[in-house]
């Protein structure tokens, strides 16, 4: 994932390779951005296995969606639907270009900020949230407030976060339940359920 090869048609400083589903194998570039740390092909193969009962069917959020990785990984592994949030207006012309090479009409892409979306805008409950934000900027414990409070979230959704601390320091919604964690280099990697009485 982190070695580009062949011609990037974003001018970007990388390669991601969808895992499994109907777009299996299929490689993409994307544009380098401001604080983009691509989760590895190992782990999101790890997460998606976790999440295999949970994602045929499933409305998808990504709030900082990045290169897509995820996005398109869950739709091509049958997610309903799936929406991505994204400050970078490269990375969203990329993604939206990815989509529309895929011809792909289930996924959204929106140049937004994530916080002040999820702040301001009317709430559709979603299945499957990932929350991989730029580190050191006090963006994860807010959007995960905010997905709790403002009606994000499906009654038993699922929330996958990384993270620059460990999970049981992230201070995330009470009635959240972490599901599993793991550690690769100096990311945590943790995948919560969220449980009813929030």
């Amino acid at each position: 994932m982190r070695k580009p090869s062949g011609k990037p048609t974003h001018g970007g400083g990388g390669q991601l390779r969808i895992i499994a589903g109907q777009w299996r194998s299929r490689r993409f570039a994307f544009p380098d951005g401001p604080g983009l740390r691509p989760t590895p092909d190992r782990v999101r193969e790890t997460l998606f296995n976790w999440l295999a009962p949970h994602i045929e069917g499933a409305r998808v959020l990504d709030c900082f969606a990045g290169s897509g990785a995820m996005l398109l990984e869950s739709l091509s592994r049958g997610a309903a639907s799936a929406l991505g949030l994204d400050l970078n207006p490269q990375s969203v012309a990329a993604l939206r270009g990815h989509l529309t090479t895929l011809d792909c009409t289930t996924g959204q892409v929106q140049q937004v900020d994530a916080l002040r979306h999820l702040e301001s805008q009317p709430a559709t409950p979603f299945d499957l949230v990932f929350l991989d934000p730029p580190f050191h900027q006090n963006l994860l414990a807010p959007a995960c407030a905010l997905l709790e409070e403002r009606g994000w979230l499906a009654s038993r959704a699922w929330v996958y976060c990384e993270s620059e601390t460990a999970p049981s320091a992230l201070g995330l919604p009470g009635n959240w339940r972490l599901h599993r964690e793991k550690k690769a280099g100096q990311v945590y990697y943790s995948l919560w359920e969220r449980t009813q009485g929030g």
